[in-house]
């Protein structure tokens, strides 16, 4: 089975308290496909950004699931917010 990783990761998730994550934690947050398990969002951002996910946190809202993205250290999340326009 081949995984479209566009369809795991629907769109970057952008609040203060996102952004509070991405300054302390190296995080962000995705929206995310209500099937998708940890794994399946781990994989599907390391493919679509090239780097390397260290953890993945999950919840349900009435707004969909989200995830928060932990990256690895060598990776910076600014970075990464910039290559995708949350900024």
């Amino acid at each position: 089975m081949t995984m479209d990783p566009y369809s795991i990761v629907l769109y970057p998730f952008v609040t203060e308290k996102s952004m509070s994550h991405m300054d302390k934690n190296n995080a962000l947050e995705f929206v995310v496909k209500r099937t998708a398990n940890k794994e399946l969002i781990k994989k599907a951002v390391e493919k679509m950004f090239s780097v390397k996910v260290k953890s993945v946190n999950t919840r349900i809202t009435n707004k969909g699931k989200h995830a928060t993205v932990v990256f690895m250290p060598e990776y910076k999340a600014e970075d990464l917010g910039m290559r995708i326009g949350v900024f």
